[in-house]
């Protein structure tokens, strides 16, 4: 839903480690880039949770083949690397596809991730897609050399963005999310708030930081710019939304309603 900024590398060193989006409706929308530290916090994380489940592998493994010692007896000795291959197999798919699976279906984020409060998102801003999270993700095997994701840790350290190799490929870049507590609203919510449910909550948290970021700006545009903005955003979002059969709002009136109703059930994370 946004666009590419103008600025090749997205990135303003004197706003203090941020990437800065321009969108078509003529508003910026900054995200603190996440650095070495948080990034490396979440990575732990997961991979306790990852040792955690291929210790419990291990022992359903081990159980097995105790339990059933006497059915093994008469398995082919040839079958024993075959065996040990699957469990191996298993574990890689574990080891890099955990991260694959909860990028694609959490849209930028692991356990870990969100536990810290980061999410990987496009450099143009947009959510990552399963192919962006597959890409990233394959690129793991050389981030993670010599030991302790030594060139991630490097590559991350020299870039602008600190992004790894994984980042580059895949064009994406780890930011910072504030937790919906920590978001003060600047602006007065509706006098009267519409008892109709538009479903905010299927918003992601990159096009709610624009419906934020317009109410909380939309004061210093032109009327003209103000009403194009409004219904811009609102085009972009609609296929979201569950619109009334008739009687909508006006677009500016429809985001200050999204906005109220998505605070309203805690809906921003």
């Amino acid at each position: 839903m946004f666009s590419s900024p103008t600025d090749p590398s997205a990135y303003d060193p004197a706003a203090g480690e941020k990437l800065i989006i321009e969108t078509p409706e003529q508003t910026s929308i900054e995200f603190p880039l996440a650095g070495i530290g948080s990034r490396f916090l979440a990575v732990l994380i997961d991979t306790l949770i990852q040792i955690a489940v291929i210790i419990v592998m291990g022992l359903l493994f081990l159980g097995v083949g105790f339990g059933f010692r006497g059915a093994f007896r008469n398995i082919p000795s040839a079958a024993g690397p075959w065996i040990a291959a699957i469990f191996i197999f298993a574990i890689f798919l574990l080891m890099y596809g955990y991260f694959m699976l909860f990028e694609s279906i959490w849209n930028g984020q692991t356990p870990g991730k969100r536990l810290t409060h980061i999410r990987v998102i496009k450099d143009s801003g947009q959510p990552i897609t399963p192919i962006d999270a597959v890409g990233r993700n394959l690129l793991r095997l050389f981030d993670q050399l010599p030991v302790a994701y030594g060139i991630g840790v490097l590559c991350a350290w020299i870039s602008p963005q600190s992004k790894r190799l994984g980042d580059y490929v895949a064009g994406t870049v780890v930011v910072h999310e504030k937790p919906f507590e920590t978001v003060a609203p600047q602006w007065d919510a509706p006098e009267h708030a519409s008892t109709h449910q538009y479903g905010a909550n299927r918003l992601t948290p990159e096009e709610f930081a624009l419906v934020e970021t317009f109410l909380s700006r939309r004061a210093a545009l032109d009327a003209g710019v103000r009403y194009d903005t409004a219904a811009g955003i609102v085009r972009r979002i609609q296929s979201k939304l569950t619109m009334r059969p008739e009687g909508n709002p006006s677009a500016e009136k429809l985001l200050e309603e999204l906005s109220w109703e998505r605070r309203s059930t805690a809906g921003y994370r």
